[in-house]
């Protein structure tokens, strides 16, 4: 299925990054799913990490966006003003993203030309795992079926620092500070991050996790320890281990991902 890429911006009161959608151009609505994806990265990185996980959506005939996290160079150069306004709204820009898709779907396919969607799908990487699991209990979600897909999540054990923050990748770090805005310090947002997934409140949702056995940052038991805390909370949680997903390739878990979703929503 061939499809039409769409260059755009989400803004929120707060904040403004960009994104892209991937449209599907099928001719017939019984091509095109029901289900839309919205995916994000993780800290430092940006939109282009999420590409293979969007091709084979829009390829399956989901329409699917992607977008980067605030204040992160690599994705495009507008500011977090505000450390407090990212903890607190970041993880709002799905549901942007979805008002969006709404409009692009009704613009470039015309209206009655495809399915209205059922059931939302949210994904992310690392930090963009994380909102997006947040992002499942968003108001304008409510009435759709959701599940969340985070790759390469978890929490350390017994780490007071991310492993970003030890000698080992000191040097990377120090260019790595430089590619965010000022008020996303890695100090500060490793340590919220953690507190945050140590005392998640999500509840009652559907959630699936792929993490590598070679994933340094997530460590042997990291998500393991997260399936746990989400568990306790009435949460639904499958999960997967590749033996080969380092955390700096999210890209590779593309297939992981979509045989997933095709199996989750029984896609032909």
């Amino acid at each position: 299925m061939s499809a039409k890429v769409i260059t755009l911006e989400l803004s929120l009161p707060w904040f403004q990054v960009n994104a892209l959608a991937f449209l599907p151009s099928a001719q017939g609505p019984k091509e095109i799913k029901k289900e839309w994806a919205f995916f994000t990265h993780g800290y430092t990185s940006h939109k282009g990490d999420c590409l293979n996980w969007a091709t084979r959506m829009v390829e399956a005939g989901v329409p699917c966006m992607i977008f980067d996290q605030p204040g992160h160079y690599l994705g495009s150069f507008h500011e977090v003003s505000s450390w407090e306004d990212f903890k607190a709204h970041a993880h709002e820009l799905f549901g942007e993203a979805f008002t969006r898709m709404q409009g692009l779907m009704e613009v470039h396919l015309g209206v009655g030309n495809y399915p209205a969607p059922q059931s939302i799908i949210l994904g992310g990487h690392s930090l963009g795992a994380f909102t997006s699991i947040k992002a499942l209990e968003l108001p304008i979600f409510q009435d759709y079926q959701r599940v969340a897909i985070g790759i390469g999540i978890g929490i350390g054990q017994s780490q007071a620092t991310h492993l970003f923050e030890t000698a080992f990748y000191e040097k990377t770090l120090s260019i790595r500070r430089q590619l965010v805005s000022p008020e996303l310090d890695s100090k500060q947002v490793f340590a919220w991050i953690k507190t945050e997934k140590e005392n998640m409140i999500v509840s009652n949702q559907r959630i699936h996790l792929v993490t590598g056995e070679d994933d340094l940052v997530v460590g042997a038991n990291g998500m393991k320890i997260f399936i746990d805390v989400l568990e306790r909370n009435g949460n639904v949680v499958t999960f997967e281990r590749p033996k080969r997903l380092p955390h700096h390739e999210p890209g590779a878990a593309s297939p992981h991902l979509f045989a997933f979703l095709k199996d989750h929503f029984a896609w032909n």
